[in-house]
């Protein structure tokens, strides 16, 4: 995720409609001293104002104590007593330019309760020993323009490092814990916020040349325990470097001096400009280094380098994910990359009508449903238009795009004029039907007749039709098929085929690179389907009311929507998704009753818990939880949100043992041959 909260955004977006962008970025200086252990936080910010009447915000735990300016004391006047960020003015003098403010307080606690869900939904601000983090969206200093530069400085307890988003200038790193640690960083590129991380690292540094400047400082700031694990750290540091070398060669240079890997003692995942702050137990996990960390780092380039305007939309994330996620899996194997859009296709799906948006709506990944529409649409979108326009003309829009908007605020039209000179035409027509329509194209294969060497096929859409080049496949006797880009702009429309031999059969689109609604073959429930439900139902199998109150407490973190109560015999009835939660035996037992497939064979006696789906004929979604007891239900709380995107797991406490999505290839449909 790009940024560091939702609020940030919300913050970013009114600033930009409120004010213009400054010739010249401001900047803004701070001096912080932050004690951890006590939470308590002192700041002396010098702010060249833009105007006379300042306005500004902090957190509610901070109280400005002295404001001047040219050597002048002036008032400081609190504008609201409500909510957690409150606002400031202060009125300058005529002819004074530079505001000075101290303020300080006592910040709020780290919250340890906070799941992935809580980070997304925006963070404020939190101290402790084991770990600080000051969002940009926080409210912590006092923003004084949409873009600025800054510099910061750093004092902390000689156990603790800190670090902000920048350039390092200078260091003083104590002899022992008794002196204090001191770090000074400059942005001297514009900025929309700055975020404040601090805790007891242990800090690594590798040193790497680049072409055309200094050299790169590349550092690693891990929690002692983290920093431990054998060649942990020098792994980070070897495949930032590997990442920012791929990413120069594809973009452009990279536009700052250094990058970082830094631990947070919650679970988020945010790339700031020169760093990524990612959850310590995540940094564990093998694959992140192959996939997480490449998202991070793009987004210095897309996001850090060039600014969303996110009242138009974001298009960071996607184009992130396209780059960096999806393009790490079209390495790996075209298979493995057919199975990234098909995930991105079936998350889509599984959100109900009601939930969808549109593209040019989507503003940050609060909840799945969002998710889906930002970050699975909106990478898919490239994926056509990549397709659209070649590979060639694709790569020089996207370095046209950098190169024109290096360091400005951007939004879809800017990116779609990049591609529109690279490719010399309009692409009006694709992006706003990608853009500002919710859902997807429904298009099917209403007939296909053939004779001899030639095929007449008509191909329908839901209206309003969509503008399309619809892949489909002909399959030809001994096992051979090719794909042919067959047009549709109405919502019936037959063409005729000329073929080098008679064929067999068709199918629609088989490699999934067209955005489309699945055909109910392609369609295997998710859970993401009960992740996202309006409104979810739960069936309990047991009596227990240990075993109850694990369910229920499940659930809850399991639905993004209150689940509500549904008996046994709600199981054969049609409704909304349902989830049924309970012990083995009991589970098997209300299956049996309701006259509903058994369990799986293959999850039969696999680990302490498992989760699989199921569709009824009628359309019905049932999802089902079965454990061994309560405690192998409250382990799910954490992991079982995270798997969305598949149909059936199985669990050895909180650890994952196997997964898997229920095979849904699609159909052939059979060439009637003419009379």
């Amino acid at each position: 995720m790009n940024g560091s909260c939702l609020r940030r955004l919300l913050a970013a977006v009114l600033l930009l409609a409120q004010a213009p962008l400054l010739a010249a970025s401001p900047p803004l200086e701070l001096h912080v001293e932050l004690d951890p252990a006590t939470r308590r936080f002192r700041a002396q910010a010098h702010v060249s104002a833009a105007v006379r009447d300042f306005r500004f915000e902090l957190h509610e735990s901070l109280q400005v104590t002295a404001a001047s300016a040219g050597g002048k004391r002036l008032p400081a006047e609190r504008l609201d007593a409500g909510g957690p960020i409150r606002a400031w003015r202060v009125a300058l003098p005529a002819g004074a330019e530079r505001l000075t403010l101290e303020y300080g307080g006592t910040l709020p606690a780290l919250d340890r309760r906070l799941d992935h869900r809580g980070v997304l939904r925006g963070l404020t601000l939190m101290a402790s020993p084991e770990g600080s983090f000051l969002p940009a969206g926080g409210a912590w200093y006092p923003q004084p323009a949409p873009l600025f530069t800054y510099t910061v400085s750093l004092s902390l307890p000689g156990d603790q490092r800190a670090l902000v988003a920048g350039r390092l200038e200078s260091e003083e790193v104590p002899a022992d814990a008794a002196g204090r640690y001191r770090a000074r960083f400059e942005m001297a590129q514009p900025a929309d916020g700055i975020d404040l991380m601090a805790g007891p690292y242990r800090v690594r540094e590798k040193s790497v040349p680049r072409a055309g400047g200094g050299p790169l400082r590349l550092r690693t700031y891990f929690f002692p325990e983290l920093d431990a694990l054998p060649g942990l750290a020098e792994a980070y540091l070897d495949d930032t470097q590997r990442y920012l070398a791929r990413y120069a060669e594809e973009i452009g240079a990279y536009p700052f001096t250094e990058f970082s890997v830094v631990a947070s003692p919650l679970p988020t995942g945010f790339g700031m400009p020169t760093l990524a702050y990612l959850g310590a137990e995540v940094l564990k996990l093998p694959f992140i280094r192959a996939t997480s960390l490449g998202h991070e780092v793009l987004h210095n380039w897309w996001g850090n380098g060039v600014f969303v305007d996110y009242a138009r939309g974001n298009w960071s994330e996607g184009l992130t994910t396209f780059m960096a996620d999806y393009a790490y899996k079209e390495g790996e194997s075209a298979a493995a990359a057919r199975e990234m859009r098909l995930g991105w296709l079936r998350d889509a799906a599984a959100v109900p009508a009601g939930s969808q948006q549109a593209l040019a709506a989507f503003r940050t990944r609060s909840h799945g449903a969002a998710a889906a529409v930002g970050y699975g649409k909106s990478a898919m979108l490239f994926v056509m238009l990549r397709d659209e326009i070649g590979e060639d003309a694709f790569r020089r829009g996207l370095r046209g795009f950098w190169q024109a908007q290096r360091f400005k605020v951007a939004g879809w039209r800017e990116l779609q004029a990049a591609f529109e000179q690279a490719a010399g035409r309009s692409l009006s027509a694709f992006f706003n039907q990608w853009l500002e329509r919710a859902g997807a194209p429904d298009v099917r294969i209403a007939a296909a007749h053939g004779g001899g060497t030639q095929l007449v096929l008509t191909l329908e859409q839901a209206a309003p039709a969509y503008a399309l080049g619809v892949p489909v496949e002909i399959v030809y006797g001994g096992g051979r098929s090719e794909i042919r880009r067959v047009p549709l702009t109405q919502t019936r429309e037959t063409v005729t085929l000329a073929l080098a031999a008679a064929p067999e059969g068709v199918r629609l689109d088989p490699q999934l690179r067209l955005w489309r609604v699945l055909e109910r073959a392609q369609q295997p429930p998710i859970l993401r389907q009960w992740i996202t439900a309006r409104a979810p139902r739960l069936a309990q199998a047991s009596n227990d009311a240990g075993v109850r109150a694990a369910a229920e407490a499940l659930a809850q973190r399991l639905f993004e929507n209150p689940p509500r109560a549904a008996s046994l015999e709600d199981l054969d009835r049609s409704g909304e998704p349902m989830l049924l939660a309970g012990l083995h035996a009991e589970v098997d037992a209300a299956l049996r009753r309701a006259g509903l497939p058994p369990r799986p064979a293959a999850l039969a006696g696999r680990g302490s818990a498992q989760a699989w789906t199921l569709a009824r004929d009628d359309g019905t979604a049932l999802a089902v939880v079965s454990a061994q007891d309560a405690e192998a239900l409250r382990a799910l709380l954490r992991p079982l949100p995270h798997y969305g995107s598949q149909s059936w797991l199985a669990f050895d406490g909180g650890r994952l043992l196997e997964r898997g999505v229920w095979p849904a290839p699609g159909r052939l449909v059979p060439v009637d041959r003419a009379p």
